[in-house]
């Protein structure tokens, strides 16, 4: 793990190189997962990562000011990293970080002086999430019969949803909870050879 790095909005950086590879081509950690992808294999993919795969995670207090702070943050980090990011799904992901920031100041402030946004990019996946020390877990990214947890959490569910994405709520060893939504990229990939019509990449299929 890297040293802290503020940045301009005054939202404490620490950055860990070199990817996650505890996540799958999901990504999707190690927690329990739904149970029609209980007994997916895990698929590490590269050895070697790619130019713009890390871990980087912010930390920032519970309050108003903190939710366009970390929207700034993760927009500036995707652009610093160089994240194949369509414009729609860029535009998809910062608004779910607003909503998942603005729902742990809202409902979380009282028990968690801090949240952390995390930001896991893998060759094909990205994965968000925001962590609080709340042990309430919102029920509106579950099953449509839960309803509980405001009309943002529902508009993450289904921005999510439209982009092929997964969501989840789970609770941290400390007894908080961790809200985290994992979309698919749409990396850039080799030309073909116009002769042959096969990529110039001899690992592309």
């Amino acid at each position: 793990m890297g040293e802290p790095v503020p940045n301009t909005q005054g939202v404490v950086t620490i950055e860990r190189k070199g990817g996650d590879r505890t996540m799958d081509d999901h990504g999707r950690g190690s927690a329990p997962r739904p149970v029609d992808g209980a007994d997916e294999p895990f698929d590490l993919g590269p050895s070697d990562p790619l130019p713009y795969e890390g871990v980087w995670r912010f930390t920032a207090p519970t309050v108003e000011a903190s939710v366009p702070q970390a929207r700034h943050a993760v927009r500036d980090l995707l652009y610093r990293q160089g994240v194949p990011l369509s414009q729609d799904l860029a535009q998809g992901l910062l608004l779910i970080v607003s909503e998942l920031v603005t729902n742990a100041v809202r409902h979380a402030a009282v028990l968690s002086p801090m949240l952390a946004v995390e930001v896991a990019v893998g060759a094909d996946w990205l994965r968000v999430s925001v962590e609080d020390n709340h042990p309430y877990r919102p029920t509106a990214l579950e099953t449509d019969h839960g309803r509980t947890g405001g009309r943002g959490l529902l508009l993450v569910r289904e921005i999510t949803r439209e982009a092929g994405g997964m969501c989840d709520v789970e609770h941290t060893a400390s007894g908080g909870k961790v809200i985290w939504v994992a979309l698919p990229l749409d990396p850039p990939r080799p030309p073909k050879d116009p002769l042959t019509n096969r990529r110039t990449d001899p690992s592309a299929p």
